[in-house]
This record gives structure tokens, sequence and C-alpha cells, in this order.
């Protein structure tokens, strides 16, 4: 059950309003940045659930930066951030997955200007089979000394001031941190609005599950085949559990435990997933949540980007089952 104050149950602003009241600095300027996240990621659930009504199914006839087909509602998701990002007000520079540059969205002063950086809609290609698909964002301050866009986004994970994803499926649930646990909201269609529904969730340290595209297996450094070996062979009580859709596969880790990972390729030989947009935001919200997130080779939060559109693998779930991954890796 949704946890209430007072007899009323807690909705996303009022929990950030709460995190804010524990420090007597904040100015209430974060707490109208995420309520701008929260009125987009609604729009863009009522996009998804009326897809079918609205033609907004199918291709939009371009690619985007990454080189993939752009969807309709891939479209519509980013318009709608950046149309509710850009009236906050406090939203310096705003980064788009299918957008090639970050762009200045507003001249901010001060320790009030933000960055954020999302995913608008991740695992699009589902879509038109009526797979669950998210949205995905990160917060970071906007460093005054630093000038241009392009290098102001040019920072660690570690500097997150905040991340989550929206998951669109047989219920709305945002899963938000800002470093003080990892928390989920569910949408209650019949108000509109985000309600507290699981607090400081804890990845399971081990669950005998994993979630990867073997399709791709043959490419994969010998490492990870030797884990699949592992699991199969010596492990046969291991599941395998794969959507491919990343918000829908991280979900199901984080709230039942396995470990996911999406290695380095032949095709992909630096990774296939996006540092800024995909795996630095979850990578907060497994560590918060207990679990831990690796590019294989070092802790993902410590990388520091090349690019905005920097690409790394990616191994994220319960922490046992992350060692166990990378215990294959280093064997040899």
């Amino acid at each position: 059950m949704p946890r209430k104050i007072d007899g009323d149950f807690v909705t996303f602003t009022q929990f950030i309003q709460e995190e804010q009241n524990r420090h007597p600095e904040a100015t209430g300027d974060f707490s109208w940045l995420m309520s701008g996240v929260a009125l987009a990621t609604r729009m863009i659930g009522s996009y998804i659930r009326r897809a079918g009504l609205i033609d907004v199914w199918g291709d939009q006839g371009t690619t985007n930066v990454q080189g993939e087909t752009v969807k309709k509602l891939d479209i519509m998701a980013n318009d709608a951030l950046k149309r509710t990002l850009g009236y906050r007000g406090n939203v310096g520079i705003i980064a788009s997955e299918e957008d090639d540059e970050p762009r200045v969205i507003s001249e901010v002063e001060g320790e009030d200007s933000y960055i954020v950086m999302f995913d608008p809609l991740d695992g699009s290609s589902n879509i038109d089979v009526n797979v669950s698909v998210g949205t995905i964002f990160t917060v970071f301050k906007n460093p005054p000394e630093i000038e241009g866009a392009a290098k102001s986004v040019l920072q660690p994970g570690s500097k997150q001031i905040a991340a989550g994803y929206v998951l669109y499926g047989s219920s709305t649930v945002l899963v938000y941190t800002c470093g003080q646990g990892t928390h989920m909201f569910t949408l209650d269609p019949q108000y509109g609005t985000y309600l507290l529904t699981r607090e400081n969730i804890t990845i399971p340290q081990h669950t005998p599950s994993y979630s990867v595209n073997e399709a791709y297996s043959h490419g994969f450094p010998e490492g990870y085949r030797r884990y699949l070996d592992w699991v199969k062979l010596e492990k046969p009580r291991y599941s395998s559990r794969y959507v491919g859709s990343l918000v829908a596969d991280f979900h199901r880790i984080l709230i039942k435990g396995g470990v996911y990972f999406y290695p380095e390729t032949n095709a992909n030989p630096e990774g296939k997933l996006r540092l800024m947009y995909e795996s630095n935001p979850l990578a907060f919200l497994a560590e918060q949540a207990g679990g831990a997130a690796s590019t294989g080779t070092q802790r993902i939060l410590d990388v520091m980007p090349g690019d905005v559109h920097h690409r790394t693998p990616l191994v994220i779930g319960g922490k046992r089952n992350v060692d166990e991954v990378l215990d294959m890796l280093q064997a040899g």
C-alpha cells in the first residue's frame, strides 16, 4: 500500500518536498524541475496507452544520431520532455538521446541551474507489439565555471544529483533516487498523480537469474561466454529472463534480483548502451538499492565520458550476481 501522511497518500511532489525540508539551504527549485519530468512522463504514458487510436505506431521515416530508426512516439516523447522542462526556468541545459548535441534552453545563474539528460522512450522498437517501454532521466548541476553545453554535460555519473526512470507497463511506475535510497511511485490514473508505493528498495544480493540477449553471444568476449556456460552447465537452477527493453529488464532485476549485462561485441567494440542516458542513471539507482554496476573493468559511475553519446558495456544487478560475472571476466 502507498505510504500515508496524516491519512493522505504521499505523492511524488510531496516526497521530494519532504527531502528538501531536510536541507535548509534548498530553495525548492529542484522540486519544480522534477514536477516537469513527472508531467512529461504522464503525457508520454497517455500517448502510449492510445497508440493504436491516434496513429503513432510505426517509423517516423528518419534515423537519429545513433543510427537507429526513429519511431513516431520517439518524437512525441522527446518533444514532451523538451516542452515541460523548457518552462521550468531552472533548467539550463537539456540533452536527449534523440538529438545530436546538448542545447542551452535558458541562461540560469548560480547554484540553481541544472542539466537534465534523458532517453525519452527506451525500447521504442517494442511499441508496435505492446511490450513495456520506458523513459530514463538523470540530473546534474550545471557547472558555472565551464563554458559551453557540450563540455558542461561531460561529468562522471558520480556527479549525478538525481536519476530515475518511468516504466510504462501493466501499471506506470516511476523509480527515483537523489542519493538517499531508491524509491518507487505508481501512477494513479484516477487522480493523475504518482503515489509512493515502495520506499528504500533493496536489490536481492543474489538471485539465480540472468538477463542478456544471447543471440549476440558469439561476439561476446570470452569471459562472458564462460559465464553463460557456467550458469547453464554448472548451475542448472539459473533461469534466463530477457525482455529486450532495458527499463523492463532492469526493473525486474531491481525487484526480483539477478544480473543484466550487455557486453562489448564484435559489432560494437566500445559497447552498445549510452553512458549518459542509460548506464549512469541505472547504475545510480542500482547502487542506492544496494546493487552494483560495472563496465566489466570499472565502476560505471567512475567513467569519464568522452562525449555526450559515449557508449559503454554494462553489467548491473545484485552485488553477488555482478561479482560472479566479473570473476569470470578476470579468470583469464
